[in-house]
């Protein structure tokens, strides 16, 4: 066990660099996508995701590693990272075929829930810019060593896209390490991901693989025994029943298999229904387990990338702050608000963050 070491900002570049896919979210609104005529468009995904929140509700200096296509769609992805205040210059751009047979821009078309409707997923991403990308096109030399950077994230949906993503994930982690970047994961578990690429069985042996370059682990008791293959008491019942005891259970025997983890992060939900949920979120650091309040029926407008948001609050409090309580209080306020909001990403002010931290109210403001 050992406390977790973050360099300085002064000798880096950039504080955060997140290493996935970003797709175009294609949002039907109140509608459903089987029906709908109509789509708004956003762009999300997991691991941008939080590179996104540190930069536009935390103000830290970020990039994303990913690929697009250049031709018009690829730029309006660009446009939408962009808005977000991100940094694109570590962006590939790969000439297009013009069919997207090569190269394309990743679709997920994303109904939200309401009631007993859960929220619905369809991606439309098969041979992606992104998911076409292999060892060797990144400098992580350059990035890391030269220009330096204080966390790096990425995680298991990047690495499920194909057959060489974890390769160049494992390929960033082992340059970040070098250099003495964080590296942070969030095990993300999709079935519907895996299906193509291997099943559970390759998902294994590829976040197992990818699991021993990791400082900072964040996923839910599902990610931890699907991906890893941890074997945890109680997992049959279902962990959330009894979140802190079965977190703590979980955590003993990933410990155990990865000695090198610093920091294991999850968030805490009750599922009443689509649009209520309990939520909270629990840290472990250095030998240590950290809380924070709980929010009972917390009402969900939007819930996609309520944990990737949950994400960038925990680091941001690690980066900001040094401090494991202060990072899971960020992170929970963070990903709560974040689901008050459409769009996989957040619309949160570090103010109001920090306001609901405090257990400030919903009480109008003028």
């Amino acid at each position: 066990m050992a406390v977790l070491k973050i360099k300085g900002p002064a000798e880096c570049a950039f504080d955060a660099v997140s290493l996935g896919e970003v797709m175009l979210r294609l949002d039907p609104g109140d509608m459903r996508i089987r029906v709908a005529r109509s789509f708004r468009v956003w762009e999300g995904g997991g691991e941008y995701n939080v590179a996104r929140g540190l930069r536009k509700c935390f103000g830290l200096r970020t990039a994303v590693v990913t690929a697009f296509p250049e031709n018009d769609v690829g730029r309006l992805a660009e446009d939408c990272v962009l808005q977000g205040g991100v940094d694109t210059s570590l962006v590939r751009w790969v000439p297009f075929d013009g069919t997207g047979a090569a190269s394309r821009v990743g679709l997920n078309f994303t109904e939200r829930g309401f009631g007993v409707r859960g929220a619905l997923g369809v991606s439309d991403r098969a041979g992606s810019a992104a998911a076409r990308m292999r060892p060797g096109e990144v400098d992580w030399e350059a990035l890391f060593g030269a220009r330096g950077v204080r966390w790096f994230h990425t995680g298991g949906i990047f690495a499920a896209l194909s057959a060489t993503t974890p390769q160049v994930a494992e390929e960033a982690m082992l340059a970040a390490r070098r250099h003495g970047t964080v590296v942070s994961y969030d095990l993300n578990y999709r079935p519907s991901l895996w299906k193509a690429n291997g099943g559970l069985a390759a998902c294994r042996e590829v976040n197992r693989r990818l699991a021993r370059h990791v400082d900072v682990m964040i996923g839910n008791e599902e990610d931890f025994t699907a991906c890893l293959g941890l074997e945890v008491e109680g997992a049959d019942e279902g962990l959330t029943a009894l979140p802190r005891e079965g977190f703590r259970r979980m955590i003993a025997c990933a410990a155990g298999a990865f000695p090198n983890l610093r920091v294991c992060a999850t968030t805490l939900r009750k599922v009443t229904s689509a649009t209520l949920n309990d939520w909270g979120a629990v840290c472990w650091h250095d030998g240590a387990f950290h809380e924070s309040a709980e929010m009972k029926d917390l009402m969900i407008y939007d819930r996609v990338g309520g944990g990737d948001s949950f994400a960038s609050g925990l680091a941001y409090g690690f980066l900001a702050h040094g401090d494991a309580q202060r990072a899971v209080d960020y992170g929970c306020a963070h990903g709560a608000l974040a689901m008050t909001t459409p769009g996989d990403t957040s619309m949160a002010s570090r103010e109001e963050v920090e306001k609901l931290m405090k257990g400030g109210g919903a009480r109008v403001v003028r």
